[in-house]
């Protein structure tokens, strides 16, 4: 859309053009990719050549790889195989972790959205040992970066036979993941967070660890997951994972414009808050409450000057609803109810920060005519 200021990259980003320019040529030739025939082995070239490309993103082996729909997929597969186990995730969690099973049990998290590790030490101490933990590298509304290698040490120092998740859609082609380093035993990937196709993602699983089929049928993913290959959404998978590790060091470009972006919000309205601001976080991505000024009326408004933000409310059914995660780390509802997720990526420019805050500032402007006039 023309003139538009896109700031929602955690919800979905833009794909590549280099990524578009090799989906359409895949799609515009044909084979199956479990074909034995010359255009079968082509397709099958592409999945291959992008298991390779996606495992190194993670610093594993491609038979670790295993390609799925999306990391919700990938997540659910996690989670289900534990099914009547005790299972722990953190209380910031993406709905397809906290939902995927009716009694999983959350670790409470400090204000600032960390895990709060005595706590969780507490619950590794206490009861049925657990069978899996499940924790994100990044968190989808804060960006705050959690210690999951510190958080998979206690939990396995404690259990031997524990197994550690971590969700690492929003941490891909931010920071560094290091699978190995972690020491976890699956980790979740999407394509389109990190520049990709949507409807494509991975599940990583280390040597040893327990995969159960996640659809049955044929033989496809070492008889993982059954179904003809998605080529297309594969390959632009392999050369997006490629290219978020290859743009990495640029990215980094982005956290002099947030701090930018925070420092003039709260010039202008003192009372901002800024969740999470005193916690490690990824460069992209900001939080920003105020109170009273419901995040409904902020959306539409910054909307209808084509500048695309998120709001850390999840909407269902047309109703707006507290964030649980910022009500994890303690908001109350009135903040929970007005807070703005802004998230940068790999094509933001500076201007687009500059259009969102002389935007807001008219909206904040407005709200408080508005409050003086019904005082």
């Amino acid at each position: 859309m023309k003139n538009t200021v896109y700031l929602d990259y955690n919800a979905t980003t833009p794909i590549k053009p280099a990524v578009v320019e090799l989906a359409c040529e895949i799609m515009s030739a044909v084979g199956n990719a479990s074909s034995v025939h010359s255009h079968g082995r082509h397709a099958r070239k592409h999945v291959e050549g992008a298991r390779q490309q996606v495992a190194n993103l993670a610093g594993v082996t491609p038979g670790q790889v295993i390609f799925t729909g999306g990391a919700t997929e990938s997540n659910n597969a996690v989670l289900k195989h534990f099914t009547g186990k005790r299972i722990l995730v953190s209380a910031i969690e993406h709905p397809s972790i906290r939902n995927a099973l009716p009694d999983v049990e959350f670790i409470p998290v400090t204000p600032d959205g960390l895990l709060d590790m005595d706590a969780f030490e507490k619950m590794l101490d206490e009861g049925t040992p657990p069978a899996l933990i499940s924790v994100m590298m990044v968190n989808n509304e804060t960006g705050v970066i959690q210690p999951v290698a510190e958080i998979t040490r206690m939990a396995k120092a404690k259990h031997k036979d524990i197994f550690v998740h971590t969700d690492a859609v929003q941490a891909a082609g931010r920071i560094k993941i290091d699978f190995p380093a972690l020491n976890v035993d699956y980790m979740s990937l999407s394509a389109h967070k990190m520049g990709g196709p949507q409807g494509v993602g991975a599940l990583i699983a280390a040597p040893g660890a327990p995969v159960t089929k996640f659809i049955h049928g044929g033989g496809q993913e070492k008889r993982q997951r059954a179904g003809t290959e998605n080529v297309a959404g594969i390959a632009g998978f392999g050369l997006a994972a490629e290219l978020a590790v290859s743009d990495m060091e640029n990215y980094q470009r982005l956290l002099p414009w947030r701090e930018k972006l925070e420092a003039e919000i709260k010039r202008i309205a003192p009372e901002m808050k800024v969740f999470s601001q005193n916690a490690p976080r990824v460069a992209s991505t900001t939080a920003l409450c105020l109170a009273g000024l419901p995040a409904q009326t902020q959306l539409m408004s910054l909307d209808l000057e084509n500048i695309a933000v998120s709001s850390g409310s999840a909407c269902s059914s047309g109703t707006f609803k507290p964030s649980p995660i910022l009500l994890a780390m303690g908001a109350g509802d009135e903040d929970a109810t007005s807070t703005l997720r802004i998230s940068m990526g790999w094509a933001t420019e500076e201007t687009d920060i500059d259009r969102f805050i002389e935007v807001w500032t008219k909206i904040y402007e407005r709200a408080c005519e508005k409050t003086k006039q019904s005082a």
